[in-house]
């Protein structure tokens, strides 16, 4: 392909939408080099997953919004709404072998193997998450935060295992990166419908106007199952910011709020045990000196969980 038709494939930077760094407080990022004080990837393989995981997440962002009929992100047009649907479904789809290209730079088979498995995870929790909204089909909560370990985890673990593919520490931090998807997603879930940060940048309970069953609805829908006035609202995928302030009422009734919070807090707690258990692990390493300075330490892995959830303790949804 020539120079001067490639980069038509990719809409042009906007303020709304980049390919190659989207705005936003790149939590990824930050949890790539909160790890790699135990991974000690080299440089130029961590160059090139940061690059891999940031591509990835922005492409799957662009088709999120498309499949959710989303109009903001970040305070700013979606993709489609600017280029159109058909543009935007290429250039994410393009982009994603364009991340496949630079897993090959690593020269690891292992690396493509990870690669193609979690994207797989990917597309299979987005659509249980889909078949559950298309179908007013209310999951479990085992069964949703599988979907969310798929979706939301996928790329998480996708960096970990290619930096552990990387890295000569013998150290396993998938447990630990599973607990921190799972947490992202449950926090996200109850800020969208309480916090007016998320209203500012998505719109007011974006969730109940994409008809979707978050973590705080669910428990809401089953802790009065004979109540069909939320999944009904769900249904109607209202734009009437009353009817949703009404949902809103309605689930901290139900102490939806209050529950999903709780279960914030206890898998940040589960977090923190196993962020303890990998510092005793990698301090008897061979060839490791304890934990030495930065080297070693969970700290950052700490402060990027208390950042995902302190928003959640300042108490939005019972206010």
């Amino acid at each position: 392909m020539s120079d001067r038709v490639a980069p038509n494939l990719i809409p042009p930077r906007t303020s709304s939408t980049g390919v190659t760094k989207p705005p936003g407080k790149d939590i990824r990022g930050q949890m790539i080099a909160a790890y790699n004080r135990w991974l000690q990837v080299p440089e130029e393989s961590l160059a090139i997953v940061t690059k891999v995981v940031v591509m990835l997440h922005t492409a799957s962002l662009l088709v999120d919004d498309v499949e959710d009929s989303s109009h903001l992100r970040r305070g700013a047009p979606v993709a489609h709404n600017i280029f159109g649907v058909p543009q935007t479904i290429n250039s994410a789809n393009y982009v994603y072998f364009l991340a496949l290209e630079e897993i090959q730079k690593l020269n690891n088979p292992e690396a493509i193997n990870i690669f193609i498995k979690e994207l797989m995870n990917l597309h299979r929790g987005q659509g249980m998450d889909l078949y559950w909204r298309d179908t007013l089909t209310c999951p479990t909560e085992e069964d949703y935060l599988e979907m969310v370990g798929n979706k939301t985890g996928g790329l998480f673990r996708l960096a970990i295992k290619l930096m552990q593919t990387e890295s000569n520490v013998p150290i396993d931090c998938v447990p630990l990166v599973d607990l921190m998807g799972l947490m992202f997603q449950v926090c996200d879930d109850y800020l969208n419908l309480s916090n007016p940060t998320y209203s500012k940048n998505k719109g007011l309970c974006e969730d109940l106007t994409e008809g979707k069953f978050s973590f705080p609805v669910i428990h809401s829908i089953r802790a009065q199952p004979e109540n069909r006035q939320l999944i009904n609202i769900l249904k109607q995928k209202t734009n009437d910011n009353e009817v949703k302030q009404y949902a809103v009422r309605y689930m901290k009734s139900t102490g939806s709020f209050e529950y999903t919070r709780k279960v914030a807090i206890e898998l940040r707690d589960k977090a923190f045990t196993l962020i303890d258990e990998l510092e005793r692990t990698f301090a008897v390493i061979p060839g490791q000196r304890g934990i030495n300075g930065e080297t070693g330490s969970g700290n950052l892995v700490r402060a990027i969980l208390n950042r995902i959830i302190d928003p959640v303790l300042t108490d939005y949804g019972d206010s």
